[in-house]
């Protein structure tokens, strides 16, 4: 049986992360995924139920820490902490128990289904799904993303990249690791993007995938399973161009 640990250390830079104790205990850091609702509920200092009304958002508001919810948006629950400086454009959606850190920024459209943590300077961009996930510091999905079940560090998501979460015939996700499997124990779990990956448009990362720090995916390339650190993972094809008749 093949023996390796994945503590969250080896993927990202804590030091900024408020809310690092979440990996305390845990071995490999895909194990915290199961317990994000209860540790969010345990911290979260929800501070939007004033401004609430008939849950959309009636005028642009600006909390007290400076904060700036634009008219539009949507709070659709009380647990919902939005630190200073952060900025709700019209349109986001917020289902709690949700954190959105210092500087953080939620653009049109963006959804936040739940149990999500958005840390410091990240943006959920424009169509951009969370649910029942981490970005740490810094994470930019920017366009068209899907991020379920996943942990993401100081990375850039290009437009349309999906972090997959459930596999089709509904078994337990496995770790393919050196052509060896670790089983996870998990039905749902997406991805774990160390500091520094960058994905490129329209890349699929498949349920169970893990990839190590400062790696590349290029466009329209599907990912399983664990990517060492510095690597790029590329898809090559053959274009044939021929004359239009």
């Amino acid at each position: 049986m093949l023996q390796l640990t994945f503590k969250a250390e080896d993927f990202f830079d804590l030091s900024d992360f408020e809310y690092r104790e979440i990996f305390d205990g845990f071995s490999n850091v895909w194990e915290v995924l199961p317990h994000i609702k209860e540790f969010i509920k345990k911290v979260i200092k929800p501070n939007v139920k004033h401004i609430r009304r008939d849950v959309e958002v009636s005028r642009t508001t600006k909390l007290e820490n400076g904060a700036i919810l634009y008219k539009g948006c949507f709070l659709m629950d009380d647990e919902i902490e939005i630190k200073a400086g952060a900025v709700l454009e019209p349109g986001a959606l917020i289902w709690g128990p949700a954190i959105i850190c210092e500087n953080a920024v939620l653009r049109q459209g963006a959804y936040i289904r739940g149990s999500v943590i958005v840390g410091k300077k990240s943006v959920v961009g424009h169509t951009t799904e969370m649910k029942n996930a981490i970005m740490i510091c810094e994470s930019k999905a920017g366009h068209f993303a899907y991020i379920g079940d996943s942990i993401t560090g100081k990375v850039n998501l290009g437009a349309g990249t999906k972090l997959a979460n459930f596999k089709i015939t509904e078994e337990e996700i496995k770790i393919n690791v050196n052509g060896e499997k670790i089983k996870t124990g998990l039905r749902k779990f997406g991805a774990i993007l160390g500091d520094g990956v960058s994905t490129g448009c329209n890349s699929v990362m498949m349920p169970g995938t893990i990839i190590g720090k400062n790696s590349l995916v290029y466009p329209n390339t599907t990912v399983r399973g664990f990517i060492p650190k510095n690597s790029v993972i590329k898809l090559k094809q053959e274009i044939q161009t021929q004359e239009k008749r």
